[in-house]
């Protein structure tokens, strides 16, 4: 996977144009993401830490693991606004390192229940709103990366950051839907 920020947002973008859909995700993909990495929590320590370099709720277990190889990779991606998205990957596993401390059997069965959730709802989208299967279908391992990228981009773009980014990335998306809508319109055709 490279770190072309343009063409990862254009790749998903290109499976998330509708408005419906894309606020299904907005609220569904950090869902996902710090579930996931709750449930990743629940491995304990992979690797002891001395306690000089122990971090409270950080200890190196796999959410903690997973969670910090996202966040190194947004800053690559986009150092400002990947430095936020990295401070919410690590803080969420932080916080939610320590309720499952506080009361493990409830956090993960919480955590469980809104994966699941967040993963249904999100396919509803697709299916009603989009009419297209999901990106992950096509490629699990950037769909998944990027994911929490672009719903951040989301809301970036809203806010009014980076608008010739948002510029760029809109007119690729429009060239790419046409190209799929050109190329079912010709399947369906033969």
């Amino acid at each position: 996977m490279s770190l072309d920020l343009e063409r990862h947002l254009v790749f998903y973008g290109t499976y998330h144009h509708n408005p419906v859909n894309k606020a299904i995700h907005m609220v569904c993909v950090p869902l996902i993401l710090t579930s996931a990495f709750t449930v990743a929590t629940y491995t304990g320590p992979l690797i002891d830490l001395p306690p000089w370099l122990s971090v409270p709720n950080l200890d190196l277990n796999l959410g903690t693991i997973i969670a910090v190889i996202y966040a190194v990779l947004y800053l690559l991606l986009e150092p400002v606004a990947g430095l936020i998205l990295a401070a919410f990957c690590v803080g969420s596993t932080a916080f939610a390192r320590h309720m499952s401390l506080q009361d493990p059997e409830q956090t993960l069965q919480v955590a469980i229940g809104i994966h699941v959730l967040a993963w249904v709802f999100q396919f509803i989208g697709h299916g009603a709103f989009e009419g297209r299967a999901p990106g992950l279908l096509d490629r699990l391992v950037q769909a998944l990366f990027v994911a929490p990228m672009f719903v951040w981009f989301e809301i970036l773009f809203v806010l009014g950051y980076r608008p010739e980014l948002q510029a760029r990335i809109d007119k690729q998306v429009a060239a790419e839907i046409k190209k799929l809508n050109a190329s079912a319109k010709n399947g369906k055709a033969q």
